[in-house]
This record gives structure tokens, C-alpha cells and sequence, in this order.
């Protein structure tokens, strides 16, 4: 279907003449550049404040929207709350245009869960994630109903490739956080504590072994490879980033893609693996509502480009016959703030 597009736009242009045909032809290529499959994605999302980047995602036409976590702020017990504040999200005029025309996908974090910080052992974490299903019109007789957690995969198809989607759950599991005595700093690394719990490991392993997609495109709602800031990150538990790692080499799956949310920055991180014939990257796209305006700077040995500290979110642009992925972060006006080409192997 993005083949035949693509040609009625080329013919249309080819009949028009002059001055004009070359303003509609940088149009094109500027808002709506032809590719096999494109994936947009955000986080930090205020249910109560402007959302001008839904007008932006739109214009992108995306495939698949993937929501990074905290896609409401809720931060409360009281579960009548929780279901209003998705209420509002879900009426956003903007965001229903979203809905009406795009698959929707997604993870929470913190303050969707309904407490900041909280793992394992938030009290309402079990009616949390029926509200949270109830978001994604998630069927009642679908097994994430009866499922602990709120992780899931589909597969996504077009023109011969296969693109998974992974989505994690990093708070229903995870173990409390280890609390630093040392002034200045939040947390201690826990080398015994877990971030998905053992039966969303052993799912995961199971997703990544048996899977035969071209691309595995894995969700979390904080950053794995960015670990040397003082905020939550994979390495507060660095036993699970290790095992991580491992699961990506010895599962063979293929072209792994790793998106985080959770920080109200956006950048990209690139690791090499000794195992892999491929950059893993993070691509961390974070806040669609509000963001780290005062951003000063801090370390990331893993960091390609800049900090991006504006209202942003993702794009995934796939090329299925060159294997070249663009991943952009884009504002307010779709306005292109920072893109990074990586190429996969077919």
C-alpha cells in the first residue's frame, strides 16, 4: 500500500510543472518521507495540560504508536481518580484522532501506576492494571486480564518483513529500590533484586528465542543503557542489564531495538556487544507534556549526539530494503530536533 503511495505521489508530481511541482515535491519529503513502516513513540504525558505533539505525530501518519509510561499523572490510591484521569486523557480531541486511525500499544511507569518510585509492592497495583488494560480497550476475555503485569508482544507485518513488539513491565515485579545513605545520592545498586520478576523473564526469553521477526523492538518505561545519572535506571539492579545482554546474544533474535521513556529528556545510547552484529541502542524519548527545561548536563558513556531537553517524542522509520532505521526526536510544530541513522543486518 506505501509502494502504490508512493507512485501516485511521484506521478502526480511528474505532471505538474514548473515552480510548483518542486515546492509540493520538498513538501513531501520534509513532513511525510516514504518509508516501509514507521513507529512513533512518547512518554511523560500530563492528562491535565496541552498536548501539542499530537498534531505532529499525526502528520507523521505512524503505523504504530507506543506509549513509553506515565502516559497519565494519577500519583494516587484512590482508584475512582485513576479511572477519571484516564477518562480525560482518552476524550483529548487530539488524541482520539490517534486512536481513530493508528494501533496503540504500550507500558506504564511510576505515576500511571498510581505512586512514584513504586514497585512490587504497591498495594493497588492489581486494580491499577485493569484500569490501565481498560485504557487500551483491552478485551475482558484477553489474558493480559488475568495475567500479572502488564507486559505483552504482537507482531506487526508489511511488505514481507516482520516487525515485534515487545512491551516490558518494569514496575509490577521490581524490587524496592535500595535508598543511599551517601548524601547527594538517591540510590545503591542492588545486585540481588529484580526489575521483571522470574515469570516475566522466563516470557521474555521465550518471546526472544522463538521469535522470527526481521526487527524486536523492545519497550521499557526507564532507560537500560543510560546508567550513570541518579535517577531510576536498569543499573540500579545491574545483575538484570548483565542478564539482559545475555538474553540478546544467546537468543539470536534478530535487530533488537531497545525505547525508554521516563526521563523528560531525550537522547540516544549506543552499545556495543560483542555477540551482536548490530549497535544496540536505547533511544529514550521523553516528555510529550512538560520536560527537564533546566537540563545542565550529566554523564552517559553510551550517549550518540545530544540531550534533547524540549517537548519531544519518537520516531522509528523503517527502510526494509536498505536496513537502515532513522530514528528522530521530533517537537512541538514536528519539528525535526535530532536524528540518528543506524543500519541492520537483513
Amino acid at each position: 500500500m506505501k509502494v502504490i503511495l508512493s507512485l501516485l505521489i511521484s506521478f502526480f508530481l511528474f505532471i505538474s510543472c514548473g515552480s510548483n511541482a518542486e515546492t509540493i515535491k520538498n513538501e513531501i519529503e520534509t513532513s511525510a518521507e516514504n518509508y516501509d513502516y514507521v513507529i512513533a513513540f512518547g512518554s511523560c504525558n500530563r492528562q491535565d495540560e496541552a498536548q501539542p505533539l499530537w498534531n505532529a505525530i499525526l502528520q507523521e501518519k505512524p503505523d504504530l504508536f507506543l506509549w513509553g509510561g506515565d502516559n497519565i499523572y494519577a500519583d494516587t490510591d484512590d482508584m475512582d481518580e485513576l479511572e477519571a484521569d484516564y477518562q480525560i486523557q482518552k476524550n483529548q480531541p487530539d488524541y482520539q484522532k490517534l486512536m481513530e486511525t493508528t494501533p496503540i500499544l504500550g507500558t506504564w511507569d511510576d505515576h500511571d501506576y498510581g505512586k512514584n518510585d513504586a514497585g512490587r509492592n504497591w498495594e493497588y497495583k492489581e486494580e491499577s492494571q485493569q484500569l490501565f488494560l481498560d485504557f487500551f480497550d483491552v478485551a475482558e476475555d484477553d489474558p493480559r486480564r488475568e495475567r500479572e503485569g502488564v507486559y505483552h508482544a504482537k507482531n506487526f507485518s508489511e511488505d514481507g518483513k516482520t516487525i515485534k513488539v515487545i512491551v516490558l513491565d518494569t514496575r509490577y515485579f521490581r524490587s524496592e529500590l535500595q535508598k543511599s545513605k551517601e548524601k547527594g545520592k538517591r540510590y545503591e545498586p542492588d545486585y540481588n533484586g529484580t526489575i521483571l520478576g522470574t515469570n516475566q523473564w522466563e516470557w521474555l526469553e521465550n518471546q526472544l528465542k522463538n521469535s522470527t521477526a526481521d526487527y524486536n523492538v523492545i519497550l521499557s518505561s526507564i532507560q537500560i543503557l543510560s546508567a550513570e545519572h541518579d535517577f531510576e535506571t536498569w543499573d540500579n539492579f545491574p545483575s538484570e542489564i548483565e542478564k539482559l545482554e545475555k538474553l540478546l546474544e544467546t537468543s539470536k533474535a534478530k535487530n533488537v531495538i531497545l525505547l525508554s521513556g521516563d526521563r523528560h529528556i531525550s537522547e540516544f545510547s549506543e552499545k556495543n556487544i560483542e555477540e551482536l552484529d548490530y549497535p544496540l541502542v536505547d533511544f529514550t524519548s521523553s516528555g510529550m507534556t512538560h520536560s527537564y527545561s533546566d537540563f545542565s548536563g550529566e554523564p552517559n558513556q553510551y550517549r550518540v549526539g545530544e540531550v534533547v531537553s524540549d517537548l519531544s517524542y519518537g520516531l522509528l522509520k523503517f527502510d526494509f530494503n536498505s536496513g537502515e532505521v532513522k530514528m528522530q526526536m521530533r517537537g512541538v510544530g514536528n519539528k525535526l530536533q535530532q536524528e540518528y541513522l543506524v543500519k541492520y543486518k537483513d
